[in-house]
């Protein structure tokens, strides 16, 4: 049966990169409680732009937990208290009535604010590039059974590729690392012999440029694998530390 709830929405408003941010309060009234959390935002939007007022900009696209674009910071979790979900799969009924419900963007010197809850994550996409492309040889087909890859190795390269790139392990990380992040992007490489060609390479590019955009160091507290929202393992870290340590000796 459907309800309604009333509550504070205690948000992050910052006009830009360099300008002083602040919380603001809202007073939402009789929310059903199957609006999406997103739904919520848009509708306080609309309140706004009718009193004339800036609306809240966040970031959002897909709205089916695909992109990860949804990074927020909600109640003290990345995405909000739903685990293994993105914020745009968050429902009101998660909330109480005469709850005060704390909003924030991710919060770290690599993903700098651009606009009230909006930050900028081209870090990764530059750490990916870092890690650059598999090679492969184009032409006729290969045989099927050229390159048998066990069905383990196989299934832990896909949830290790799995991962959606939104930050939330930056965000939960009391040291803002992107450890987890970087290391299921090797991982989805170095479990499959096609990406056993380039691994050395790859692996210590992408740990030099995420070291160079300013995350901070893994002090193995798990926070980053428990608030995935796609629930990445944090043994892929353990396997990346690997991966690096046989490069560099390798050199």
């Amino acid at each position: 049966m459907e309800s309604n709830i009333s509550f504070t929405l205690k948000v992050w408003r910052q006009a830009g990169p360099k300008e002083k941010g602040a919380f603001k309060d809202y007073e939402m009234k009789d929310i059903p409680t199957d609006t999406s959390f997103l739904e919520m935002l848009d509708i306080l939007n609309e309140q706004l732009v009718e009193k004339g007022e800036e609306p809240i900009v966040f970031d959002h696209d897909c709205r089916e937990g695909i992109c990860g674009m949804c990074s927020l910071y909600i109640n003290g979790h990345p995405h909000g208290p739903a685990t293994g979900a993105t914020t745009c799969q968050l429902y009101m009924r998660r909330f109480h009535d005469g709850e005060t419900i704390t909003v924030e963007p991710w919060r770290s010197a690599a993903f700098p604010v651009i606009k009230d809850l909006m930050v900028d994550r081209n870090a990764f996409d530059k750490i990916q590039q870092a890690g650059g492309y598999v090679s492969f040889n184009c032409g006729s087909a290969q045989d099927a059974n050229a390159l048998p890859i066990p069905k383990t190795a196989a299934d832990e390269a896909m949830d290790s590729a799995s991962c959606i790139g939104c930050g939330a392990c930056v965000a939960a990380c009391k040291n803002g690392s992107a450890m987890l992040f970087v290391s299921a992007k090797v991982s989805q490489f170095a479990l499959l012999p096609q990406g056993r060609a380039e691994a050395a390479r790859r692996v210590k590019a992408m740990v030099s440029k995420m070291d160079e955009l300013g995350f901070g160091n893994c002090t193995n507290t798990g926070a980053c694998a428990a608030e995935c929202p796609k629930n990445i393992k944090l043994s892929n870290i353990a396997r990346m530390n690997r991966e690096f340590l046989c490069a560099k000796f390798k050199d």
